[in-house]
């Protein structure tokens, strides 16, 4: 893997373009929190994007918590099986339904007025709810708000961190589902006991309190600088990068260095902006690109996550554990364990290289879920304490395991993998895969439960060994480079050639002001370059 990231970092005689903008983020020895702009974008994105995975981390637990809420269950006639499944799956349905729409949206709309498509969803939400039909219409229309804020939310916290920061941004975007998860999970724990239909209606209230945040901050966030750049809007794009990654500097270098970097790249990537879905399958690169983003989407739903998410009630029951304080209890307990070891490892995993900790990932899955179904088998043979006590401290144990990797580094991983010109495809391909699993898992794993109890983890366990093996021999490393470095992760000597021509570009512009250039961006655009050459005379050579 070593090898196959040096290939692309563009060797001429002359410093690569990697290593000019890597070398001056570098070099910035100021934290973020002592930079009063690039903080406050930060404390923004929290509401704003960062914070779009807390609707789905309530929504789960508040699905897992209403399961032990006595009024919620006699008012739904005790919904199991195949109807619970129905209900659960509903969510991420909406999401595969939205999905077609959503790269053209967040491509042309911006990724932050696409963020926007999520809260819309939520009053319909709450007055839908009294009946079952209306319950599923509801959890559906949420799924596919959600879809667009998601896409356009991961994109734009990689698009706007400053290099230095965007690896631990974008891996605090999944972490923030455990507050979702906490707070439901509080909610209904504080609600389960009231005697009427208050008792799941409060929980289902409060899942407005994040799109509330998003729809209120989102006004007070920038545009992706890329996007603007794409759309012809280059003198915008530099004040941003100005404002935030220089504090205001005009003269920063870094910014200068940074700006040329994804404005050539961008003149590279959009001599294909019109790609069809068809097209973007068409390259080994990019179909590299897609199986990888597809099978890590699966391995984000079927490697167990949606069993304690939305399922944690039915497993207690398998293990001996059937009183509802204690189940809304240990659903608490375990999200907040989830959210202390979720931010540790989102702190910290960025700081090793992305395959190895994928790769420890999968492996401490595989020996925790083979010791959970050992320990389930066990307990049913038995009917022992002990085993029914293993089965709880391996469900504590696999949330590290899990968040290590699929929680910490999804999006991370993600926003590296698809360069800017179809990373909302790319993401997207992600999402309708992601949907696709969820809506499997969920209308599966109760049944599956219900009728095979601990057998049904042998599956489990099977799939885990398999993602083991396709880490091991898919995943490339993206760690310690920019987005726009990692553009020609896969391509040919044609991208590599392009490499070293934006090197040049860039070290041609460091002796320069630079602000002719960018008014000639403000006022030609991508469009403008490709039309008159631009990107032919950066690869012509190579040809």
């Amino acid at each position: 893997m070593d090898a196959q990231t040096n290939e692309y970092n563009g060797e001429a005689g002359t410093e690569s373009y990697d290593a000019i903008v890597s070398r001056l983020a570098q070099q910035d020895n100021i934290p973020w929190y002592k930079k009063p702009n690039l903080r406050l974008l930060y404390l923004i994105m929290f509401p704003t994007c960062i914070g779009v995975e807390m609707t789905s981390g309530f929504d789960s637990s508040m699905l897992n918590g209403l399961q032990a809420v006595t009024s919620w269950l006699d008012f739904y006639n005790h919904p199991h099986s195949a109807l619970l499944g129905l209900m659960s799956a509903m969510y991420p349905l909406g999401g595969i339904a939205a999905l077609p729409f959503v790269p053209s949206v967040t491509d042309n709309l911006g990724r932050r007025s696409s963020n926007c498509e999520s809260p819309q969803s939520f009053p319909l939400h709450l007055i839908l709810i009294p009946v079952v039909a209306m319950f599923l219409i509801a959890r559906f229309i949420l799924g596919f708000g959600m879809a667009f804020a998601v896409v356009a939310a991961s994109s734009l916290v990689g698009e706007l961190s400053h290099p230095k920061e965007r690896a631990i941004m974008t891996s605090l975007f999944h972490t923030c589902y455990f507050i979702g998860t906490i707070t439901a999970a509080g909610v209904t724990l504080g609600t389960f006991a009231m005697p009427n239909n208050w008792g799941w209606r409060i929980p289902s209230f409060f899942q407005v309190v994040p799109g509330l945040l998003q729809v209120s901050f989102i006004w007070f966030l920038p545009e992706s600088p890329r996007w603007l750049i794409s759309k012809g809007r280059g003198a915008e794009a530099h004040a941003i990068l100005v404002k935030y990654h220089a504090e205001g500097d005009e003269i920063s270098e870094f910014v200068k260095a940074e700006y040329t970097q994804i404005k050539k790249t961008l003149e590279v990537e959009l001599k294909n902006t019109e790609m069809s879905w068809k097209e973007v399958l068409y390259t080994p690169g990019m179909r590299k690109r897609v199986i990888i983003g597809s099978f890590l989407a699966l391995f984000t739903w079927w490697s167990g996550g949606g069993l304690v998410s939305y399922f944690l009630s039915p497993i207690l029951d398998n293990i001996g554990i059937h009183d509802n304080r204690t189940k809304n209890i240990v659903n608490l307990f375990n999200n907040c364990w989830g959210l202390v070891n979720a931010t540790f490892l989102a702190l910290t995993v960025t700081r090793f290289p992305r395959r190895r900790m994928f790769l420890a990932c999968t492996i401490s899955l595989l020996i925790v879920f083979t010791a959970w179904t050992v320990a389930s088998e066990e307990y049913e043979r038995t009917k022992s304490r002990a085993s029914s006590q293993a089965v709880l401290a391996l469900i504590f144990l696999f949330s590290p395991a899990y968040n290590m990797g699929f929680n910490a580094l999804t999006y991370t991983f993600l926003v590296e993998l698809f360069p800017f010109h179809v990373r909302a495809k790319g993401i997207t391909i992600f999402q309708w895969w992601s949907n696709a699993a969820g809506l499997v898992n969920q209308f599966v794993n109760p049944i599956g439960i219900n009728n095979a109890g601990w057998k049904y983890y042998i599956i489990y366990c099977i799939w885990i060994a398999f993602e083991v093996a396709f880490v091991y021999f898919m995943f490339p490393e993206t760690s310690n480079h920019t987005l726009e470095e990692l553009t020609f992760l896969y391509e040919d000597d044609h991208g590599r050639e392009a490499v070293r021509r934006i090197g040049e570009e860039i070290q041609h512009e460091q002796g320069h002001d630079g602000a002719e250039t960018r008014d000639s961006d403000s006022v030609e655009g991508i469009d403008s370059w490709r039309g008159h050459g631009s990107t032919t005379h950066l690869l012509a050579d190579s040809e």
